[in-house]
């Protein structure tokens, strides 16, 4: 009887020993399966990949790879089509009016977003690892990372005569004279040399910085140094199999951003032959298609994007021939850096997180290609607000989806808020900033999903260079599933109808036709502008 006991006693504890182990186990199965997140990001992208059908000749088989296993958001937008300010907002939340971040003052020196925790903090506050390597925000703050990568200015190599960072010597002149960083495109066959330079020069060739010393060291194609952003790529794909080989069960962010295809748009030389010159094809341009935009009238003539466009025809026979070298070398960058994405997207899908990893591309805006007479980023139309935005949640997204809803880049720290179950404020006191976005979860299931929370439209604002303080003082643009809408800081007012004019060629602002349209779209837009 005794020994009956016993037994039935041991077998009590045993039972009780197993299920607080399978509640152990339980606790750490959740821990392994709170999702890895993956953020790539480029720069100066516009819609132009094949997954968004941006131009027919770009070859992109890596990020269309991705599309093909995610959701892809076709009418995703910047909130500020200029590097700093998109960054900021991107990763703090925050929108750029809210912040009065129209410039390019680091986020943490400024009095709304240095109160408001990045998307690095947000994650790290939440027991991930955080590592990077990168232009992710163009200011980067190493404290914001466990662990940082590849340090090394992100825009190299320039071309070097000696004794300064010029422009390419192979692209005329007075295009070349806009200098080393947007008035430089060539091969990396092409090495700078200068046959003028004086005695006391160094060594002219491709250079990684002026503060750098390094020479990118370049014999030919297999016999070369990396780019900054083959450097990013290997170093984040070897970040991954180093967290593969690990036992650590800890969740993982890592973010990798690329400056392809910002100028210079250096590139190796096979992927400038990918786009022979002579088959280069430009996007649909509209003779006098500036004769009804209000661009010039809020903005002074000596803006980047219509000098540049200007100063390209005055370099080449004919602006047309221009715009064909530029494309050719942006159509390059494309490609070079769709190869840098496959590394990382490659060691993600041979590691066993490649079934809990969340996996976030896109850009922080586009760029005009000569329509409108402009050629840069920073204007109120789509080619310039507009950006590819995938996201692939293994169980949960769509895989091979499209959302037409519009949304925008300050959608995606919530997103991921969301996807990963973070908790706690994303502000850092209490009267911090609360996010601006709203969650893309919906849509990720369900690509046509009809109640979103979030607003009917996308909201850019064009502030860089204007007044500071007066959030009204800006110019605004504002994107809805059918029309774009902008409204300048003078009262100047554009509206197009993508239905029936996907180029906006035609301003149908002052058409009392559309009157009640115009004054709807309006009213929605100002909602967000006025939000707080």
């Amino acid at each position: 009887m005794k020994q009956n006991l016993c037994l039935c006693a041991l077998l009590l504890v045993s039972v009780f020993f197993l299920s607080a182990c399978s509640d152990e186990g339980t606790a750490d199965q959740q821990q392994i399966r709170q999702p890895n997140v993956v953020f790539i990001m480029c720069d100066d992208l516009n819609d132009y990949s094949g997954a968004f059908g941006g131009h027919p000749q770009v070859k992109t088989p890596n990020i269309d790879r991705l599309a093909k296993s995610a959701v892809s958001f076709a009418n995703a937008h910047s909130n500020t089509p200029v590097c700093s300010p998109s960054r900021n907002s991107l990763f703090t939340g925050i929108y750029t009016h809210r912040s009065k971040d129209f410039g390019w003052i680091p986020h943490d020196e400024q009095p709304v977003l240095k109160d408001a925790k990045t998307l690095m903090e947000y994650f790290r506050e939440n027991g991930y690892l955080v590592v990077g390597s990168g232009k992710l925000l163009h200011h980067n703050r190493k404290s914001l990372w466990d662990e940082w990568g590849v340090d090394i200015n992100n825009y190299g190599p320039f071309a070097y005569d000696g004794k300064d960072l010029v422009g390419h010597p192979s692209v005329p002149e007075p295009f070349r004279s806009i200098g080393h960083v947007d008035g430089s495109f060539a091969p990396l066959s092409d090495v700078p040399a200068f046959p003028e330079t004086s005695a006391d020069a160094e060594k002219p060739g491709w250079r990684y910085s002026k503060q750098d010393p390094r020479y990118l060291n370049y014999v030919d194609e297999n016999n070369r140094d990396l780019t900054p952003d083959e450097m990013h790529a290997q170093w984040a794909a070897q970040k991954i199999q180093e967290l593969d080989s690990q036992d650590g069960q800890k969740p993982f962010f890592l973010g990798v951003g690329f400056v392809r295809p910002h100028t210079p748009l250096y590139a190796p030389k096979r992927f400038f032959d990918m786009f022979p010159i002579d088959e280069i094809e430009l996007s649909p341009l509209k003779e006098g298609d500036v004769e009804d935009v209000y661009y010039l009238n809020n903005l002074p003539d000596t803006r980047k994007g219509p000098r540049y466009y200007r100063l390209l025809g005055e370099s080449y026979p004919d602006v047309e021939t221009g715009l064909k070298h530029f494309l050719q070398a942006y159509l390059a960058c494309i490609a070079f850096v769709d190869e840098q994405i496959g590394i990382v997207l490659d060691a993600l899908d041979n590691s066993r997180f490649k079934d809990n990893t969340i996996v976030v591309f896109t850009s922080d805006h586009g760029w005009n290609m000569g329509e409108k007479e402009y050629l840069f980023k920073n204007s109120p139309w789509e080619e310039s607000t507009r950006i590819p935005l995938i996201i692939r949640y293994p169980g949960e997204s769509a895989a091979g989806s499209t959302v037409d809803h519009p949304v925008s880049l300050i959608d995606i720290y919530p997103t991921l808020a969301d996807l990963s179950n973070l908790e706690g404020s994303t502000a850092k006191s209490e009267s911090g900033p609360t996010l601006d976005g709203f969650s893309l979860r919906p849509f990720l299931s369900d690509p046509e999903f009809q109640d979103w929370e979030g607003p009917e439209g996308a909201l850019t604002v064009l502030g860089v260079g204007l007044d500071k303080e007066d959030v009204l003082k800006q110019n605004y643009a504002y994107r809805t599933r059918n029309w774009r809408y902008i409204q300048y800081l003078n009262g100047d007012e554009e509206l197009y109808d993508h239905q029936t004019d996907p180029y906006e060629w035609t301003n149908l602002a002052a058409d009392e036709q559309y009157a009640k349209k115009k004054q709807e779209l309006k009213d929605q837009m100002m909602r967000i502008v006025n939000v707080n």
